[in-house]
C-alpha cells in the first residue's frame, strides 16, 4: 500500500510545472517594500521588476548617489539578495592600468590572471567578503572580466567565470560549498568571447552549457546542493544566451539558444522536444529568447530575429516568421506586452512589432540609445504592470520612458554611470549599475522618500 502511494504521488509531481528557481521568500522578506533583484534579468528572470511609483520629473542633477566603490572589469550585471549586493571583476595590476580601463573597451588594460566574486552591503556599499580564483584569458576577444551576473538561492550564490569556472558559495561568508570546471569536468570548449550564460537554476538543478564536440556537452545539469551531475543532452557549441523555462500545453521546456540551433529539452531529464536551425556569424546568440502567446523569440545581430510556434505536442514546433532587415537585435534581451514586443535594432534603434506577425510598427531613430554605436546595447525592464520601462544605456544614462504601440515617450533622464554594457540592478527603492571601474548605488526619484523604506 506504502509502494501504490509512494508511486501515486510521484506520477503527481511530475505533471506539476516546474518554476526558474526564484522563490519570494528568498526575494523578498516581510520587512521588505518592494522586490529585490537576485538573478539575471530579475526576479523572474524575464525583465519586470515590481517596483516604487517613480517621479517622471528628476532633478537636473542627476540622481541622488548613495555610494560609489572601485572595482575590476566585467560585463556581468550585478544581483542583490537580502540586502547583500553581488557581482564578479576582473582587477588590474596597478592603479595606472584601471586609469586605462574606464570605458566599454577596458579589456586593453593590464589585469591580473585572476577573476572575483565581490559581495557588498547593498546599502551602504561595505564590503562583505571576496572569493578569487585563478582564470587565464591569453588572447580571449574582450578580455575584461566576467561576463555572467551570479545567481542567488537560499543563501547560496552561483557563478560561472569566462573561461568555465563554477562555483556554489555560501552567501553570507563566501564559503566554497562546491565546485565544477565546464571544459575539464563536461569536455566543453570556451566560445569566442567566453563564458556568459548565467548559472540557471529550476527547482534543485543547475542548468549550464559547456559547448563541446561529444554528445551531451551542450547542456548539462547539476544538482544545486552537491554539484553532482544530474543529466546532460545535445551536442552543440556554447551560445551567449542565458536559458530559458517555459510552460507550454501542460508542460515543461527548457529553451537554449546555440550558435547552430534553438533547442528545446525536457528540464527533468533532457530529453530532446525539438531544434529549429539558426546558424549565426561568429556565434553570437547573445539576448535571452522570450516566450509568449506560445511564440518563441530569438533576436540575433546580422541573421535577424526568428518567431517558433509551438504545437500542441511538446515535440512539435515550426518556424512561424522570419526578419532579417527591421528586427536585428544583438545583446539587449526584448520586452513584450499586450500582443506587442519592443526590441534594439542594431541601425534603427528601439523597435515596437507586433509579436505574431513580426510587423513593424515603428522606431525611436535611436533616441533611445546612441546612434553612432556599432554595437547598441541597453537593459530594458518593464517597471509593474505598466507601460513604463527603466532602461539603462551604453552611455550610462538611465531613462524612465513608456512603450507604447503609439510610439516611444521618454520622461525622465539622467547620467548613472560611465560606458558600460552590464546589466544593473533595481532593489526596493535603489539603483545598481556597474562599469570596468566602478560600482554605483543611486536612489531611484520615487514618490515617498528612501527613508521612508524599512
Amino acid at each position: 500500500m506504502r509502494s501504490l502511494f509512494l508511486i501515486l504521488f510521484s506520477s503527481i509531481l511530475l505533471t506539476l510545472p516546474l518554476q526558474a528557481e526564484t522563490p519570494a521568500s528568498d526575494l523578498i522578506s516581510s520587512q521588505k517594500q518592494y522586490e529585490e533583484w537576485p538573478q539575471w534579468r530579475g526576479p523572474r528572470g524575464d525583465g519586470t521588476w515590481q517596483g516604487p511609483a517613480i517621479k517622471t520629473s528628476w532633478p537636473e542633477t542627476g540622481l541622488k548617489k548613495l555610494w560609489e566603490r572601485e572595482i575590476g572589469g566585467g560585463y556581468g550585471g550585478i544581483s542583490v539578495s537580502h540586502r547583500k549586493l553581488y557581482l564578479m571583476d576582473r582587477p588590474v595590476t596597478s592603479p595606472e592600468e584601471q586609469e586605462k580601463a574606464q570605458g566599454i573597451h577596458g579589456h586593453r588594460a593590464d589585469r591580473q590572471d585572476i577573476e572575483r566574486v565581490l559581495c557588498f552591503d547593498a546599502l551602504t556599499g561595505k564590503q562583505l567578503w571576496s572569493h578569487s580564483y585563478p582564470a587565464v584569458y591569453d588572447k580571449l576577444d574582450y578580455g575584461n572580466g566576467p561576463r555572467c551576473a551570479p545567481t542567488v538561492v537560499n543563501n547560496r550564490v552561483y557563478t560561472l567565470g569566462t573561461m568555465g569556472d563554477v562555483f556554489c558559495l555560501d552567501a553570507k561568508t563566501g564559503d566554497i560549498i562546491w565546485k565544477k570546471q565546464l571544459v575539464t569536468d563536461f569536455g566543453g570548449k570556451v566560445p569566442q568571447w567566453g563564458y556568459a550564460a548565467a548559472p540557471y537554476l529550476i527547482g534543485d538543478l543547475v542548468i549550464l552549457m559547456p559547448g563541446g564536440t561529444e554528445q551531451g556537452t551542450a547542456i548539462v545539469a547539476l544538482d544545486s546542493n552537491t554539484g553532482k551531475e544530474r543529466w546532460r543532452s545535445l551536442q552543440d557549441e556554447a551560445g551567449y544566451a542565458t536559458p530559458l523555462l517555459i510552460h507550454h500545453n501542460q508542460q515543461d521546456q527548457l529553451i537554449v539558444w546555440s550558435p547552430n540551433q534553438i533547442h528545446s529539452v525536457d528540464p527533468r531529464t533532457g530529453a530532446h522536444f525539438w531544434s529549429v536551425p539558426y546558424k549565426v556569424t561568429y556565434g553570437v546568440a547573445i539576448a535571452s529568447p522570450i516566450e509568449k502567446e506560445g511564440i518563441i523569440l530569438v533576436a540575433g545581430y546580422w541573421e535577424g530575429s526568428k518567431a517558433i510556434q509551438l504545437g500542441e505536442k511538446p515535440e512539435q514546433a515550426e518556424l512561424l516568421w522570419e526578419d532579417r532587415r527591421a528586427l536585428r537585435g544583438l545583446m539587449s534581451q526584448p520586452l513584450y506586452r499586450d500582443g506587442y514586443a519592443y526590441l534594439l535594432d542594431k541601425q534603427f534603434g528601439l523597435t515596437c512589432f507586433e509579436y505574431a506577425t513580426g510587423k513593424k510598427i515603428w522606431d525611436d531613430d535611436n533616441q533611445m540609445t546612441p546612434g553612432n554605436s556599432r554595437n547598441p546595447q541597453a537593459s530594458l525592464v518593464w517597471l509593474n504592470n505598466s507601460s513604463r520601462a527603466l532602461i539603462l544605456n551604453s552611455e550610462g544614462a538611465l531613462i524612465l520612458a513608456e512603450l507604447t504601440p503609439a510610439g516611444y515617450k521618454e520622461l525622465a533622464r539622467a547620467r548613472l554611470i560611465g560606458e558600460t554594457w552590464a546589466h544593473p540592478a533595481y532593489a526596493e527603492t535603489r539603483v545598481y549599475a556597474r562599469s570596468n571601474t566602478k560600482l554605483v548605488a543611486g536612489e531611484l526619484p520615487i514618490e515617498e522618500s528612501i527613508a521612508d523604506s524599512p
